[in-house]
């Protein structure tokens, strides 16, 4: 099969590997119909993420179709169309029991990982009942595919952890998917503002198109204490992953108010604690668990939501190193989100 393969820092190639086969009871082959490209797959690339190995195959998303089931798979069976959660969940483990997924002591973040990933025409999938969806057939597949991973990031590691609540005022620094994940999962919990932060003015008026109330390209720290009357915001969002972007966050949240660290972060960041003690804060950082894909997918099923509007660029899957080429240049062009298909 062909499949994405990272070969070290800024390194890439698409070429063969071998079709994956059965290895546990509890494991399925899929084949893959459609995938995506992660800001995730960008830090691989970048060396922040120094677990991943030369030799890897890329990727955590995708939508699919169950080619075979080991014997200890019950709920999933061969030809069923599924989404593959970016989570792999034993379901067994103390972790899991907890509903803390994403540190399964026999899964996690291990796809395009740990293991090899979903930039392929094939993936095994460990614990397939526990990390395999069916799709209904009335969800698009380009909005499944943000199923696998950005939207229940947005909405578990955003609106979630930052506590979103009726009438808050939550801003989020970054407009990429992530950043847009989390201001259509806000919506949910009823905010009465959502500032977004982002000097790319596509990206913010996509941000305006999904429900931003008010957008920021420059000076965030003094547009802010403008528009909150110098009180800060509610709930702060990390939505890129740099130490500059965490640090707008500290600067602006407000005294009780929440900071929720989404963003993938490779370098150390300055923690202002001479200045948060005591303001009363709460600060999260997470991996998402996709505990809440379910109910996600009945949202997206119901039409509420629309993260099918994220995509910005297809392309058929060989096609991905231009992909990611683009994506690697998203300002420049225009990109938020590629969704990749095997006809």
């Amino acid at each position: 099969m062909k499949a994405l393969v990272f070969h070290g820092p800024g390194k890439r190639r698409w070429e063969d590997k071998p079709r994956p086969t059965l290895i546990n009871p509890t494991d399925a082959v899929v084949r893959i119909t459609h995938t995506t490209i992660c800001g995730t797959d960008l830090h691989i690339l970048k060396g922040d993420v120094p677990a991943v190995t030369e030799g890897r195959i890329l990727g955590h998303e995708g939508v699919g179709v169950v080619e075979e089931v080991g014997e200890g798979v019950s709920n999933i069976q061969v030809g069923d169309e599924v989404l593959i959660s970016c989570i792999t969940s034993c379901g067994r483990c103390d972790y899991c029991k907890r509903g803390v997924y994403s540190h399964c002591r026999d899964g996690g973040w291990i796809l395009g990982h740990l293991i090899d990933g979903t930039q392929a025409e094939y993936v095994r999938i460990p614990h397939a009942d526990n990390s395999l969806y069916p799709l209904p057939k009335e969800i698009d597949r380009a909005a499944a595919v943000m199923l696998s991973d950005i939207l229940p990031t947005g909405h578990e590691i955003g609106a979630l952890n930052g506590e979103v609540t009726l009438g808050d005022t939550v801003a989020i620094v970054g407009a990429g998917p992530i950043g847009l994940a989390a201001l259509m999962t806000s919506q949910f919990y009823s905010p009465a503002r959502i500032i977004m932060i982002d000097p790319d003015e596509n990206r913010l008026a996509m941000a305006k198109q999904l429900g931003a109330t008010d957008i920021i390209a420059q000076d965030p720290i003094e547009a802010i204490e403008k528009l909150t009357g110098g009180e800060g915001v509610d709930v702060a969002m990390e939505a890129v992953g740099i130490p500059e972007a965490f640090d707008v966050c500290q600067r602006i949240v407000r005294a009780g108010g929440h900071i929720a660290n989404i963003g993938v972060h490779g370098k150390s960041v300055d923690l202002r604690l001479q200045d948060l003690w005591i303001k009363n804060i709460t600060l999260r950082t997470g991996l998402v668990n996709t505990d809440s894909i379910p109910v996600l997918m009945r949202v997206v099923e119901s039409g509420r939501v629309e993260p099918a509007g994220l995509v910005t660029h297809r392309f058929k899957l060989d096609e991905i190193e231009k992909a990611y080429d683009i994506f690697g240049e998203a300002a420049k062009e225009q990109a938020i989100k590629m969704l990749l298909t095997v006809e």
